[in-house]
């Protein structure tokens, strides 16, 4: 397990099961924007000719959210959290080949 994740409870939930929420203290966000490669491309085209997965891309998604998470959880350590609850994801194109992607909750302190 990532050493982010062990100092921080992350969850999807808006709740942490046996622990009290006793102060909201707002909104935690993190977010890369990666571009993609032209060699990536290549190979992707290729890939698509053919049908099944292409690894280049979901070794970039996957990078992408945990630096996101990390980012996020580094947002909610610097306003005193001790806990990020209902967490999310969302990704948006920036430009034609470059997307973003945003990982966001509800930063809390816990009794």
């Amino acid at each position: 397990m990532d050493q982010q994740l062990e100092d921080m409870i992350v969850t999807t939930t808006e709740t942490v099961p046996g622990r009290d929420i006793i102060e909201i203290i707002g909104i935690s966000r993190g977010s890369t924007v990666r571009a993609r490669n032209v060699g990536r491309d290549i190979f992707a085209g290729l890939k698509n000719l053919v049908g099944g997965e292409i690894e280049e891309y979901t070794k970039l998604q996957a990078h992408s959210r945990e630096q996101a998470l990390e980012r996020m959880i580094d947002d909610a350590k610097k306003a005193g959290a001790d806990a990020v609850v209902n967490v999310r994801f969302t990704t948006s194109t920036i430009v034609q080949g470059a997307s973003e992607i945003l990982a966001y909750g509800t930063a809390v302190k816990l009794g």
